[in-house]
């Protein structure tokens, strides 16, 4: 494809990864232990890997033909952020490195731990966290049709691949550094891990509220509409 599409796609691939948002809340609160963000770093771009399977599938079309779709997934994501966000929150009470496990493994139960029982859980939680973010959705639904040329050398669900995968290249290093930093500062003040981890999770409800109250009206439009039609 052409490099300009490509150097442009980058662009603001790089400013929506850099702006805070759900996956920064998550990316944080999974910086907690030594080794606890990889799991949930995974997760994230694997979340946006499966963004980039639904574009080349033409799956970003239909939600664009249909904004009611993309409404609806919306309102879920922002009940997920919700749960999570809770979630995290009620687990700030635990979180700290004086508490740590020998391997480096955070307390049972708090975001990204990494004991055998939860790496899973703290992969998955990314994959769901970055799957339903609404700046993800705005990517690939809205922004990254743009950068598809129908009469580009290369076919659009190739193009859609590439221009995909450059942003989850992106996530993961923006992601990686974000967990690794957490870590490491807050490796040097451990006073501070409780703060961050309920910051993190009132971030993340808020958040969630937020995008509620915005598609509020959307949906009583909606089901306005489905009403009328019955």
């Amino acid at each position: 494809m052409e490099p300009q599409a490509l150097i442009g796609f980058l662009i603001v691939a790089v400013t929506l990864t850099c702006t805070p948002g759900p996956d920064w809340a998550y990316s944080i609160a999974a910086g907690l232990g030594k080794r606890s963000f990889l799991p949930a770093v995974a997760g994230l771009c694997s979340g946006y890997v499966l963004h980039t399977i639904l574009l080349a599938a033409g799956i970003a079309a239909l939600m664009a033909a249909v904004p009611s779709l993309l409404i609806w997934l919306t309102v879920a994501g922002a009940v997920y952020l919700l749960w999570l966000g809770v979630t995290t929150a009620r687990s700030w009470r635990s979180a700290g490195f004086m508490t740590v496990g020998p391997n480096g493994e955070l307390p049972a139960g708090s975001p990204g731990a990494t004991s055998s029982g939860t790496h899973m859980g703290a992969y998955l939680q990314g994959v769901g966290t970055s799957s339903i973010n609404p700046k993800g959705m705005l990517l690939f639904v809205a922004l990254t049709p743009q950068f598809i040329k129908s009469d580009a050398a290369f076919s659009v669900p190739l193009q859609s691949m590439i221009l995909g995968l450059t942003f989850v290249a992106t996530t993961a290093v923006i992601y990686t550094a974000i967990a690794a930093g957490s870590r490491k500062l807050l490796r040097s003040r451990p006073g501070a891990a409780s703060g961050v981890t309920l910051s993190s999770g009132i971030i993340m409800c808020a958040l969630g509220a937020l995008l509620l109250v915005e598609q509020a009206g959307p949906v009583v439009e909606v089901a306005g509409h489905w009403l009328a039609r019955g």
